[in-house]
């Protein structure tokens, strides 16, 4: 079987993408290292990065899949799981091992029982502080690649309703999300009595309360495959798309700067119930913009963008450790952890870890997995003779 040619790089999704993990870093260094928000209002904010990762998921792996279906293939579950799994499985795997023998070293409380991240449930009622605690979020990245393509094996067999029937699935779920997430505020929202201890295990990091996030992404994917016209017609306007993504990320950012938590009170009612999918529709909006062929993001090479973009998620696994690993060394040496020296030997340490993995680990199996699994889709001699295009 012929190896498949490899899709050019798209500058646009590059860039969405080196945003999203250089987010979560500002994010967490303040966190974690200089306890202090050294990269300014993006250290408050960074944690958005994760919502960007999860539309991103979304529109790619609806992309894949809507793309094929439409040309009328056959989607292989098989397939399918085999190559998410040697995608995410093997760093993980590496990082999850380095937790589990030197989790005192690495940072973190004792981490959940090994069968929570096996199972990639260890997101539920995850307590902060715990030992490998970012992996919240590909737990919720792994469950979503477990009932997307059923659902969508079901919808492309309701027939011609199938696009009108996806569209309301999508809105339904987002407003059951909302008023989940209303009703969670009620009980997790607020200082008064401590509630708030418990907003992080059942908001932030619970499935219920993310998964929707997922749902712009695939929505951008249903618009590209389910509507060639209108999505012509949206490619022919990039500037336009662009500056209405920008303004609705800046007012996203402007009003969760404000009304995300509000010190003596709580989390925001408003940025809980409908804030976590406002924003992910807005970075879809961002997307769509990002992918408009003639556009400023699909011309531009923003220098350093593609090496993190296909670094993004080994040093998504690897910078938090790396980072609480450097902190003693930092101290010893009489370097202040909030220090422009310190941020510049964490960053360049954490740059090279996640190289290390993503070229001794994620680029080698990622190789072997599209020698033996080259697509989502039964391969044409694999099906039966009236199913052969």
């Amino acid at each position: 079987m012929p190896r498949p040619t490899p899709s050019p790089r798209l500058h646009g999704l590059d860039t969405l993408r080196a945003t999203a993990i250089a987010l979560v870093y500002a994010y967490h260094y303040a966190l974690f290292v200089s306890r202090e928000p050294t990269f300014g209002w993006l250290s408050e904010l960074g944690w958005v990065g994760v919502d960007l990762f999860f539309v991103l998921s979304g529109y790619l792996i609806a992309n894949q899949l809507l793309g094929g279906l439409r040309r009328g293939e056959t989607l292989s579950l098989p397939r399918f799981y085999g190559r998410r799994l040697l995608r995410t499985l093997p760093n993980f795997y590496v990082v999850l091992a380095a937790f589990w023998l030197l989790s005192p070293a690495l940072g973190g409380r004792e981490p959940p029982p090994l069968w929570r991240f096996l199972s990639f449930t260890q997101n539920i009622n995850l307590q902060p502080g715990t030992a490998f605690s970012h992996a919240w979020s590909l737990c919720i990245e792994e469950q979503f690649y477990l009932l997307l393509p059923a659902a969508l094996l079901l919808g492309n067999r309701l027939g011609r309703h199938r696009r009108t029937l996806a569209w309301g699935l999508i809105a339904l779920l987002t407003l059951a999300a909302c008023g989940w997430r209303d009703h969670l505020w009620h009980r997790y929202g607020l200082e008064a009595g401590d509630a708030v201890q418990g907003y992080y295990p059942n908001v932030y990091y619970a499935s219920l309360s993310r998964l929707d996030e997922f749902l712009p992404g695939v929505a951008v994917a249903l618009l590209k495959h389910g509507h060639p016209r209108a999505w012509a017609a949206l490619m022919a306007m990039p500037r336009r798309l662009l500056a209405l993504g920008l303004a609705a990320c800046a007012l996203m950012g402007a009003l969760l700067l404000q009304g995300y938590y509000i010190d003596g009170y709580g989390y925001g009612h408003a940025m809980t119930t409908v804030g976590y999918s406002a924003l992910a529709w807005a970075f879809a909006l961002l997307l769509t913009a990002s992918l408009c062929p003639g556009g400023p993001p699909a011309r531009w090479r923003v220098p350093g963008a593609n090496p993190l973009a296909r670094w993004s998620y080994a040093l998504y696994l690897t910078h938090k450790p790396i980072a609480f690993v450097l902190l003693k060394p930092l101290a010893w040496a009489g370097i202040a952890a909030a220090s422009g020296t310190a941020t510049l030997i964490v960053t360049a340490a954490c740059l090279l870890g996640g190289w290390l993995l993503y070229r001794g680990v994620e680029a080698p199996l990622l190789a072997l997995r599209d020698r033996w699994l080259p697509g989502n889709f039964a391969p044409a001699s694999a099906l039966p003779a009236g199913q052969r295009a």
